[in-house]
Parts: C-alpha cells; sequence; structure tokens
C-alpha cells in the first residue's frame, strides 16, 4: 500500500485532516502526519518536525496558503508522486514548483477521492 504524508494533522474530530486520517486509514492507506502539536488519531502518531520519511507516494495538504512555505524544500525533498491541495490550500506558487520539481500537484479533496474510489 502506498505511504500518504498528512501535513496540517489534528485530534479534533471536526477538522478536515482528523477526517481524512481516519478515511485512509479505513481504505487501508499507510499513513504518517505532521501537526503543530502531537497527537494520535487512529494509530497514527503525528510528529511536530519535519521527519525525511521514505517512501511517501501523496502529501495531503491541511495547511494554508500562507503557511506552506516553510514546506516547500521539505515536501519537494521527500519526492512523492504528488501532492494533493485540499479545498482552501491552493497554492499556485507552490503548484509552480512541485511541476518544476516533476511532481503532480492535484486540486481535490483527499475525503472525496477516497469516497468516489478515485485516491489510487
Amino acid at each position: 500500500m502506498k505511504k500518504t504524508l498528512v501535513i496540517g494533522a489534528s485530534e479534533k474530530p471536526e477538522r478536515y485532516s482528523y477526517k481524512a486520517i481516519k478515511a485512509l486509514r479505513s481504505h487501508n492507506h499507510e499513513v504518517v502526519a505532521l501537526g503543530l502539536k502531537s497527537g494520535n488519531v487512529d494509530g497514527v502518531q503525528f510528529h511536530t518536525e519535519k521527519v525525511q520519511f521514505e517512501n511517501i507516494d501523496t502529501v495531503t495538504m491541511y495547511v494554508g496558503p500562507q503557511n506552506q512555505p516553510e514546506y516547500y524544500s521539505y515536501i519537494i525533498g521527500l519526492k512523492p508522486r504528488r501532492v494533493i491541495f485540499n479545498p482552501g490550500t491552493e497554492n499556485p506558487a507552490f503548484i509552480s514548483k512541485l511541476e518544476e520539481a516533476g511532481i503532480y500537484p492535484e486540486i481535490a479533496c483527499t475525503l472525496v477521492l477516497l469516497a468516489t474510489g478515485q485516491f489510487e
């Protein structure tokens, strides 16, 4: 199964990052997560430091564009296949950088992709 990194993880059930972790796990995806605070959802422990994870296929963003620049080089360095920009996280500047690095930027909703069988 492909590994997904959730950036912006939260233990608050009303947050979409929380719902995404639960949905990814229910679809048997391997999940790792970064959050501002350490925490745990469905057995997924949040890291607060930018860990150099191996074999990340997908990064799914739950951090607004104004807070993304600190993640640019980190995410590009992980060499994921794609970065999903969930609603409200779209960022043309970062999308250009990803395209230059050969990483596919996808403007979509992780929850919808999972629910409709399009997450791949």
